[in-house]
Parts: structure tokens; C-alpha cells; sequence
């Protein structure tokens, strides 16, 4: 990764109330990401509904390096959503604890679905897939 910065991931939930802000949020982000507005974002997941992974509540994830970091959190946080930003390394569980973001108010994880430090799975899906 180090050609391309460090690997972050943002996951901007949904709620009832706030479906089409997040939609809107989500469509915002693929132009902004196909337009090169926000350099070196790199995925934007599909919008998911139910749990996915330790994620209890509709969401959809952002793959970008750390150089996109500032425009990201800028935008996520005049959205008004709620979002965790954190990056990408070999500890899923510090990944999304101990070196998470939170935007908004926080969400309860379930943190028995991530990977044993040195196992993070994600690495591997970074700027190609999601949940």
C-alpha cells in the first residue's frame, strides 16, 4: 500500500431517519470518487441493509488512503450522520476500538465477528470489495 498511502475505511450508518441523507450521502461520494474530487477514494460499498460483520444496523462502507483522510472526515462530519473512520492495519479489533473515529454518536459493535490480530481480512478486500 505504501504507493498509495495508508488504507482507511469510514462506515456511515443508516437509520430509518436518516435513509435518504445516507443515500444521498452515498451517491455524493461515487461522483465525487468517479469525478476525482476527492483523490485516492478508491470504493464505495453498497448500501447494507441489516447487520454486516460487527456492523448491528444498516450501513455502507468508504475505501480511501490517508491522503483523502481531512476531505473525508470534512465531509462526513457536515452530513450530520453518524460514521466510524479508521484505518486498515493488521488488528481488526484495534481497527474498530482502540484506533477508531467516531462521528456522531456511537454505535455498539459486535466485536466477536472481527479477525484475530494478524488476520485482519480486510486488507484484502481494500479498494475492492465489502461486506
Amino acid at each position: 500500500m505504501s504507493e498509495h498511502g495508508a488504507p482507511w475505511h469510514a462506515h456511515i450508518y443508516c437509520t430509518a431517519e436518516t435513509r435518504a441523507a445516507t443515500e444521498a450521502m452515498r451517491r455524493d461520494l461515487i461522483d465525487r470518487m468517479h469525478s476525482g474530487a476527492i483523490p485516492r477514494l478508491l470504493f464505495v460499498g453498497q448500501l447494507k441493509d441489516g447487520k454486516a460483520g460487527p456492523h448491528p444496523i444498516p450501513q455502507f462502507e468508504i475505501h480511501y488512503t490517508e491522503e483523502a483522510l481531512p476531505a473525508i472526515l470534512k465531509l462526513i462530519e457536515a452530513s450530520g450522520l453518524t460514521a466510524l473512520v479508521h484505518p486498515l492495519t493488521d488488528d481488526d479489533l484495534a481497527d474498530h476500538t482502540t484506533l477508531a473515529h467516531w462521528i456522531g454518536t456511537p454505535i455498539e459493535l459486535d466485536l466477536s465477528t472481527l479477525d484475530p490480530p494478524g488476520m485482519n481480512q480486510g486488507v484484502a478486500r481494500f479498494a475492492r470489495s465489502d461486506f
